[in-house]
């Protein structure tokens, strides 16, 4: 693990001092990180539902959610309770066992890439050295669930709407890949944890979207693509196809695709925000901060304060990328599917292989700054 703010240490120190064994203490922080990560992971996909009400509402001039809760705030869960108690329908001559698997893959899919997102330098489940292509990696399952779920549907519409996800999902996995690669290239490791330690030092000016600004541009619309937002939301335009693969779907199966569409624009915002702009650091450098107050990095209190801090600007961060993608879902028109397939490999591909070879070259020509 690496140096600097450390949770466990301090959880272990801080228990240690109450008289509890440091061995006991070390037992009881184990399923701290993973439940944290999960609960933040699914208060955040039930925060973006909330929020996407209530941009659309401002967006449209209406109201919004406001009598469930103050703000309508308990919205969500009133969302979760429906779901949970509707009843589960699996149409005629459908094939129950892909019906169901197939909202399970996707959902579990989604769940599994928060494993490696650090919201901290420790505040992460499992630190491993290919980190950023184990979330491609597992994300890249999710559309094999689509397929299933269309295909098992006994439905046309559905069929058609998971061979559109199917084929969207190709088109776009492979420009996101090279942005991610670029920056991979920069970190010298594709570590989620190592990419944001390469991006400390000089605050807001060391983030990588200074120094990928294409990559940048690449992985947001490919990020957009992928959750199916707004103007990629072809695999179910309820227009053309009635909601697509989820055309027959109700009840917990309904739920487990829409918590995993939630979830999905949450996760690709923290990549965002891990890969180019800056993941849990502050836009100014809080070890200096530390100097200036003459507080030692190691002592305790500092250390829950500047994780709070970075865990708070991650999340703002990460959110500031859901209020664009619920903004653009109000203000710019859906493209048909010929004009999404050619904006993938006409455009984001080439220009993608072409910004990963001027990374390349400015790596070796200027070490310094771009991580040679």
């Amino acid at each position: 693990m690496v140096e600097g703010i450390d949770l466990q240490r301090s959880f272990v120190e801080l228990f240690s001092g109450l008289g509890i064994d440091p061995e006991v203490a070390r037992v009881m922080w184990m399923p701290l990180p993973m439940l944290a990560v999960v609960t933040i992971a699914t208060v955040g996909a039930l925060a973006a539902t909330w929020l996407e009400r209530k941009i659309s509402a401002a967006a449209q001039q209406r109201i919004g959610p406001e009598y469930a809760g103050p703000f309508g705030l308990a919205i969500p869960a009133a969302d979760v309770v429906k779901l949970l108690i509707k009843q589960t329908v699996v149409p005629a001559n459908a094939d129950p066992l892909l019906f169901v698997l197939g909202p399970v893959i996707v959902f579990i899919s989604v769940f599994l890439s928060f494993l490696v997102i650090p919201f901290g330098e420790n505040l992460v489940i499992s630190n491993v050295a290919t980190g950023i292509f184990l979330v491609i990696a597992i994300s890249s399952i999710a559309p094999i669930g689509l397929l299933m779920s269309g295909y098992s549907s006994n439905n046309k519409y559905s069929l058609l709407g998971g061979l559109r996800a199917a084929a969207q999902s190709i088109s776009y996995e492979i420009p996101l890949a090279l942005a991610a690669l670029a920056v991979a290239m920069m970190s010298n490791g594709l570590s989620t944890v190592e990419i944001v330690e390469q991006q400390a030092g000089w605050g807001i000016l060391s983030w990588n979207v200074w120094r990928q600004p294409i990559g940048f541009i690449i992985f947001i619309i490919a990020a957009l693509a992928e959750c199916e937002r707004i103007p990629f939301d072809l695999p179910e335009a309820e227009e053309e196809l009635v909601a697509g693969y989820q055309t027959e779907y109700s009840g917990v199966n309904f739920m487990l695709f829409y918590g995993a569409s939630y979830a999905n624009l949450f996760l690709s915002a923290l990549l965002v925000a891990i890969l180019y702009l800056g993941g849990w650091e502050l836009p100014f450098p809080i070890d200096k901060v530390a100097e200036l107050l003459n507080i030692a990095e190691t002592n305790p209190i500092w250390q829950l304060i500047a994780a709070f801090l970075g865990v708070t600007v991650i999340l703002l961060k990460a959110f500031a990328f859901i209020f664009l993608a619920i903004l653009l879902r109000w203000t710019v028109p859906r493209v048909r599917i010929d004009q999404l397939l050619d904006l993938g490999w006409k455009f984001l591909l080439p220009i993608g292989f072409a910004n990963l070879l001027l990374t390349a070259a400015l790596k070796l020509a200027f070490p310094g700054a771009f991580g040679g």
